[in-house]
């Protein structure tokens, strides 16, 4: 937010250093406030939240560690930072660890100083507000950002992702091709201290060999053929922010290796130049092939793995969150709707039913691509199946099931049995392995008991209305 707009309360019981205090701040650029003890400023704040507290520590009545302490019993996180007198750093130190405040400030006020915190504090406020709105998108919609679905496994990686996003960690993300491994890395962007800084992402698989190396450290002009002019590569254009390298296992082993260097270093140097740059950068690795496979073919090096997998994130396929498709339907339309200038409400029941049911080897990308076509053609009112591309028509929910396999506690499948087969088949496979007990099935499955009872009685109806002893099992001989 502009400093304009930021709201400094500042919080003195000495009229004259805190109306000199306030005019600093208002010089500064900040909207001010002042509170003559913490009492005031607890009902001033609680009428109009400040940004940002500044608040002595000795004063009568209510003095600032006992603000500090209600506040946090609100659970109040709006930073605070303390004044202390001269040689009081020690007892500064103290209550920022002990009562959770931002940040202490000496006595004499030094106005640069006073900035620059003011800065960091605003900056902190700002983060903290973003955090609380994906939060509550997160647990009404189930949306982190750009990123949809309120199933237990989303749920599980938006909470990992708020945990790692305010720290410097290196994040390595893997998944399937097109599950969405960038929103992730632009979700933890987002949510961390550097937001305010570039993003920046990289396909190491779309860039020649030749030229990744510029791309990635920058050059000088003259350092090669074609070098017309000097180039910041993206280390040194992320400067405070953070970098995104999609499909690390594909960069060059030699390149791996001045990375790993930058990344250990936390310099940079431009191709043909003689001096170094710092390069303060977040970097987020994504794959869509398993690192470990990727190590034992010599494709990625071992310690750069180990540099980059500080903390690692896993995206699930789209058919293990088949629950998250009509959430992401929307959320695609809206996008799609807008795009298009298109006016396209949603789906057909018999469209989503055949989503659900498909295996979407592409994933979101897939279901994005599904959806683009059939919003162009109806252009107005539901997707309906004539809508869909000609190629989707038993493609899209095409599993692969087939019969013998020498462990009994799995299943093959070939081309053409219909997903609610496979389905079913699974289902008895479970309850065979758990010798008929439905809790410890229903567990094993991820699904409630009563769901579980409901799919064997619909099953056995089935079964009952055809006149036919196939079972499930059949399906899959």
């Amino acid at each position: 937010m502009p400093i304009t707009q930021v709201r400094v309360l500042i919080v003195d019981d000495d009229d004259d250093q805190r109306n000199a205090l306030a005019q600093m701040t208002a010089s500064l650029g900040f909207a001010v406030a002042t509170a003559s003890d913490g009492g005031d400023a607890l009902e001033q704040h609680s009428a109009q939240p400040a940004d940002v507290i500044v608040t002595d520590l000795m004063m009568p009545r209510v003095d600032g560690f006992e603000l500090l302490r209600s506040l946090e019993s609100m659970g109040d996180r709006t930073p605070t930072i303390v004044l202390t007198g001269v040689g009081g750093i020690e007892q500064g130190i103290s209550v920022v660890h002990d009562l959770k405040a931002f940040w202490f400030l000496e006595k004499p006020v030094q106005p640069n100083i006073f900035r620059a915190l003011l800065e960091r504090a605003a900056a902190q406020r700002r983060l903290i507000n973003e955090t609380d709105i994906l939060n509550r998108q997160l647990s009404h919609q189930g949306i982190l950002g750009d990123i949809v679905g309120g199933s237990a496994v989303m749920r599980q990686l938006y909470s990992l992702i708020s945990q790692v996003a305010p720290t410097s960690a290196s994040v390595l993300v893997t998944g399937e091709s097109g599950t969405g491994k960038e929103l992730v890395a632009r979700a933890v962007h987002r949510l961390s201290p550097r937001s305010g800084n570039p993003f920046i992402a990289i396909n190491c698989a779309a860039m020649p060999e030749t030229l990744i190396e510029s791309e990635l450290f920058g050059h000088e002009k003259g350092a090669f053929t074609g070098a017309v002019e000097r180039y910041a590569g993206c280390f040194e254009q992320a400067h405070n922010g953070t970098v995104l390298l999609d499909e690390i296992g594909d960069m060059p082993i030699g390149t791996q290796g001045k990375l790993l260097r930058v990344l250990e270093d936390g310099k940079v140097r431009r191709l043909g130049g003689k001096s170094e740059l710092p390069a303060n950068v977040r970097v987020i690795a994504a794959t869509n092939r398993p690192p470990e496979q990727a190590i034992k073919e010599n494709r990625l090096r071992e310690d750069l793995f180990y540099r980059l997998n500080v903390f690692h994130l896993t995206l699930p396929p789209l058919r293990e969150r088949r629950e998250d498709i009509p959430a992401i339907c929307d959320a695609i339309l809206s996008n799609l709707n807008a795009k298009h200038h298109c006016h396209v409400s949603g789906l057909h029941p018999e469209v989503l039913e055949q989503f659900q049911n498909s295996s979407w080897p592409g994933n979101v990308r897939q279901l994005r691509n599904v959806l683009e076509r059939a919003v162009i053609v109806a252009g107005q009112g539901t997707i309906l199946l004539k809508h869909l591309p000609a190629e989707s028509s038993g493609v899209l929910s095409r599993p692969q099931v087939s019969s013998q396999d020498t462990d009994e506690d799995s299943l093959r499948i070939r081309v053409g049995v219909q997903m609610s087969e496979v389905e079913q088949a699974y289902i008895d496979l479970v309850l065979k392995h758990t010798n008929n007990n439905k809790t410890r099935a229903a567990q094993i499955l991820g699904v409630s008991l009563r769901t579980l009872h409901n799919r064997v009685r619909a099953a056995s109806d089935a079964v009952s209305e055809k006149g036919e002893t196939k079972t499930a099992a059949n399906c899959v001989a």
